[in-house]
């Protein structure tokens, strides 16, 4: 297993992600918990001493299971990682009672690492308001040795990471990033880690393989990855990249069964970064990943001055790019609408009055009316 330092920790740089944990007759709620329980035997055994669940991971009871599954081990063996559920503002007031309740599900009298969960659009302003006191409990909760580390996960944009580090950054240990090859380019996240570095801040990476998106790659894009490493796996490829960017301490990784586990424990037996010839090419391949699916605006703004709504149109574009992107139908996604839920009603896709005066002015001929109606339809 590869370590990496953080602070006078020795991690391991695989950790074990609860969110797609195996289930039963497809019901996310209803975890296969014999098989979680050898994965977990099977993951400490192999060295993976980083566990990562949150309140709100299959129906709530991912932090039950795991509980129960690391129970057996010996406490100084492992790292729990639980997190905040800011993604619902109906949990903002309530941090003392949740926090209480997730050390009592996970059977846990700390927890290692703790997270402000999912930093985004919809719900930064929440997160600074010092009436809800989230900041301060948790502060005291690390004072009181009931949280070891803080950190936070975001996905939420540039400008929205840059306000809540500017308000918490000095107290924040580590953060957690969806940073894959893909989203390296796609969602800033060579930026991201950039601005992270400034503030001394390591990174965490979640959703390395994007939900199983980067696991499969046609003929004509793994051809070209095979020649440069035969021996390696589609998978592993998104994983050494991750070795190479330099300032990721940890990679998650969600894993839904024994042989994707037994998979990924074979690939992070050693560190195999790419080469500047290796790196081009998988650039390449998130290039044309990226050019099947998305709309090829630029940004330049024309349309909006012509928009009798007010609608930011090359940002509605760029979220229905990403949720496009998600999945191969663009059927499920939950980045786009959370940053949609902090745009003002008219301001949003269903606001178009289909005049295509924005469609008049866009140099890239974009039937923007349309794609209005395809992302309103897409995302309910």
């Amino acid at each position: 297993m590869v370590y990496r330092e953080f602070q006078d920790l020795k991690l391991s740089g695989l950790g074990f992600g609860a969110m797609r944990l195996p289930v039963l007759n497809g019901n996310d709620a209803e975890i296969e918990r014999e098989q979680v329980f050898r994965m977990v035997d099977k993951a400490m055994e192999e060295g993976i001493n980083y566990y990562d669940t949150a309140y709100g991971y299959h129906g709530g009871n991912s932090e039950r299971v795991m509980g129960e599954a690391l129970k057996k081990h010996k406490r100084e063996d492992y790292y729990l990682a639980d997190k905040f559920p800011g993604y619902d503002l109906s949990n903002m007031p309530k941090v003392k009672e949740i926090f209480a309740e997730q050390l009592e599900k996970t059977q846990q009298d700390y927890f290692d690492f703790y997270l402000f969960h999912n930093v985004c659009e919809m719900n930064i302003d929440a997160y600074l308001d010092p009436k809800y006191g989230i900041y301060e409990y948790l502060m005291e909760q690390k004072k009181n040795g009931k949280i070891k580390h803080l950190g936070f996960s975001c996905h939420g944009e540039m400008d929205v990471l840059k306000r809540f580090l500017d308000a918490y950054g000095k107290d924040m240990e580590f953060c957690q990033l969806q940073i894959n090859y893909l989203d390296w380019k796609f969602q800033h996240g060579k930026e991201k880690v950039e601005l992270l570095k400034e503030w001394n801040i390591p990174v965490w990476v979640m959703e390395p393989l994007r939900g199983g998106k980067l696991a499969v790659l046609s003929d004509p894009m793994s051809s070209k990855l095979k020649e440069l490493r035969s021996d390696e796996s589609i998978p592993g490829w998104a994983f050494r990249f991750l070795q190479s960017i330099e300032g990721v301490t940890l990679v998650l990784s969600g894993m839904s069964n024994e042989e994707q586990l037994a998979d990924n424990l074979h690939i992070f037996d050693k560190e195999a970064p790419l080469n500047d010839e290796e790196m081009a090419a998988i650039m390449e391949v998130a290039d044309k990943l990226e050019a099947q699916k998305s709309v090829p605006c630029t940004a330049c703004h024309y349309c909006v001055s012509h928009c009798p709504q007010g609608i930011d149109i090359p940002r509605m574009i760029s979220l229905y790019n990403e949720h496009l992107l998600t999945t191969a139908d663009g059927s499920f996604g939950f980045i786009a609408p959370m940053a949609l839920a902090a745009v003002p009603e008219e301001h949003r896709p269903a606001s178009c009055l289909h005049c295509r005066s924005c469609e008049a002015v866009c140099p890239q001929q974009i039937k923007i009316s349309e794609i209005m109606t395809d992302f309103v339809e897409k995302i309910g």
